[in-house]
């Protein structure tokens, strides 16, 4: 058995050209193109050469074909930026973790996607009724990437071959992904997971999810939902200082400058005082980090069970792996990134009102 769209998806995964895979291979554009159209299938010794130019099990090529990620349902940040192949093995890693998740959910019985959709809302609107639905009142976001999860949203970290795409989101067929660059500070972390929050609010449905206008709406949806009206204006901001924002900063657990400007949005500060403290904020490094910050980075509360739940029962990483057809070091790119060192969920201190995901095994 062979499935040509698992050679496509391997192929694009790695960001490989007929040309580069044909030179890796040794086998011929020609007959590559063949197995891809599945007008020929490759012999066992074509396939192992395949195997270990695309870095994956030969089983790989013969398990069913997973459905791909299409580029119009996919928000990637910077599209524009991004070469086809960066965004084809984007795509394909996402597509990778679906059925990565496939798998789980045959498993265990995960929490059902509760992510309401509002197209036709302004970004301030849209954030303050998904809070409202997800009981947080004004006050600031626990865990982000544990919230998500608790409403059915599938987080996966990007592998490290991809972090071109900086985080992107979508649905399919009907479960709400998001896609986490990990290696950023907690802060950024927490803004991008409710940027793609609010690409699947607002431009799910109808509506294509990239876009000079999407990304806009989704920062101006970040920056409501991390930081709601009602509870900065409580906070009594008005004219803030750089000592005043980096001390507001931390409880709301958003960068400097993301609060500064939202302070400048609510006309809580002057534009002269808002370039002020923003100049202020770059020359002390706040423009690329977050100098000094303790926030921890959030972590996966749900594939922390999910691999715990298998841990008891005897399955290890390279048993999952082996199931979804691909090598462990492919498998830690989508989960560890996201999971505490040896997958024990302890060790990261949470309030106390995070959400409550449980797990129950399939009989």
């Amino acid at each position: 058995m062979f499935t040509p769209a698992r050679l496509v998806l391997a192929r694009k995964r790695r960001r490989m050209t007929l040309a580069a895979l044909s030179r890796e291979s040794g086998i011929s554009v020609r007959s590559l193109t063949s197995y891809e159209n599945g007008h020929k299938t490759p012999s066992p010794e074509t396939l192992a050469a395949l195997s270990k130019a695309l870095m994956v099990p030969e089983s790989f090529f013969q398990a069913p074909a997973i459905p791909v990620m299409e580029p119009d349902a996919v928000s990637f940040r910077a599209p524009s930026k991004m070469s086809a192949l960066e965004r084809d093995s984007a795509l394909g890693s996402g597509a990778v973790a679906a059925s990565l998740n496939t798998w789980i959910e045959s498993k265990f019985r995960l929490p059902r996607p509760n992510v309401p959709t509002y197209p036709h809302l302004r970004p301030e609107e849209a954030a303050e009724r998904v809070r409202a639905l997800w009981g947080l009142g004004e006050s600031p976001v626990p865990n982000l990437v544990h919230l998500l999860e608790a409403n059915g949203v599938r987080v996966f970290s990007l592998p490290s071959d991809c972090l071109e795409a900086d985080a992107f989101s979508t649905t399919r067929p009907g479960t709400p992904y998001v896609f986490l660059n990990t290696r950023k500070s907690g802060e950024r972390g927490r803004f991008d997971a409710a940027h793609e929050l609010g690409h699947l609010v607002m431009h799910s449905e109808h509506r294509i999810p990239h876009g000079v206008e999407a990304e806009q709406e989704a920062q101006q949806f970040a920056s409501a939902f991390l930081m709601p009206r009602s509870g900065i204006i409580a906070q009594k901001l008005i004219g803030a200082t750089v000592d005043r924002v980096l001390s507001a900063k931390r409880k709301w657990g958003v960068a400097a400058m993301a609060l500064t400007y939202r302070l400048y949005d609510l006309d809580l500060i002057t534009e002269w005082s808002y370039r002020t403290t923003a100049k202020q904020l770059s020359q002390m490094g706040f423009r690329r980090s977050e100098p000094g910050s303790h926030l921890v980075r959030e972590s996966s509360q749900l594939l922390a069970k999910v691999f715990e739940a298998l841990r008891s029962q005897g399955v290890t990483p390279a048993d999952v792996a082996k199931a979804i057809d691909v090598y462990p070091e492919e498998l830690n790119e989508y989960v560890f990134g996201l999971v505490p060192v040896g997958i024990d969920g302890g060790g990261e201190r949470t309030p106390a009102a995070r959400p409550s995901l449980r797990l129950v095994g399939r009989t």
